[in-house]
């Protein structure tokens, strides 16, 4: 296993547990106690965790696992939800992406769709995600816009005024959001207040708007508010969703795809 492989998987693993100890770390991962030592070390002076005798935590309370870090969790249903998204975009319509790992797969699924090989343009994209805006601009029927703002290094998302000047003159036909969590009182949320202001915006300028989120992120809060669930208009979602969260969203008039 390389440094790089390695990596992600401490700090998934972490994420998921809130802190590890060395030997234990060696055993999951079938390497020796001093790598994992040396990684720790490599993480922490990233700040990308904190070490403490024995092993490491998180690092802070709102812990964000930056996004080249977020490799395989859920990467089947990630990918059988962005295409269900995908699905719902016709052509020729202006679609609105914000950053994130499902979010980035969606994008991946419109450029493979092949009534969008063509067309003048076959879609306009919105988007303050770098990462996304780099992969569509290859395909030349895609109009792609992207806004302004400072990046933010964790999820490659440009964030602040600049970002709501684009905005804020320009309307899309479905905004697709990537969000941190999704719950029937709480609403939708992301780590980051820059993010979630801008996801606000975004929302506010569609006509309809999808959360494109896997079943780990139902039921769940988060710091900083993007919307009412009230303002969504469809949930797409995996299999392995809790039955009475998907029935508590429908109640509050949501459309609920599960695949």
């Amino acid at each position: 296993m390389s440094r790089d492989a390695r990596w992600k998987a401490l700090l998934e693993l972490l994420v998921e547990r809130g802190r590890l100890d060395v030997e234990d770390a060696a055993a999951e991962l079938g390497v020796s106690a001093a790598t994992i030592r040396r990684d720790f070390d490599g993480l922490a002076e990233q700040q990308m965790l904190v070490r403490t005798r024995g092993g490491a935590v998180v690092h802070g309370v709102s812990y964000e696992l930056p996004l080249r870090y977020k490799t395989a969790r859920h990467a089947s249903e990630k990918q059988r939800i962005a295409k269900a998204v995908a699905d719902l975009v016709a052509p020729g319509e202006a679609v609105g992406l914000t950053g994130g790992t499902t979010t980035t797969e969606v994008a991946r699924a419109l450029a493979v769709r092949e009534d969008l090989a063509s067309g003048s343009p076959a879609l306009t994209v919105v988007t303050n995600a770098l990462n996304i805006a780099g992969e569509l601009v290859v395909r030349p029927q895609f109009k792609i816009v992207l806004t302004g703002g400072v990046a933010r290094a964790q999820s490659y998302e440009l964030v602040g005024p600049l970002a709501d000047g684009v905005l804020g003159q320009i309307t899309v036909d479905v905004a697709v959001l990537g969000v941190v969590a999704f719950d029937v009182t709480h609403g939708a949320a992301a780590h980051d207040e820059a993010e979630a202001a801008i996801n606000r915006l975004l929302c506010e300028r569609a006509e309809r708007v999808v959360v494109a989120a896997d079943s780990s992120k139902l039921g769940q809060r988060a710091f900083a508010w993007i919307c009412a669930a009230e303002a969504v208009d469809t949930l797409v979602t995996d299999t392995a969703a809790d039955v009475e969260t998907v029935q508590r969203f429908e109640e509050a008039g949501l459309r609920v795809l599960t695949v």
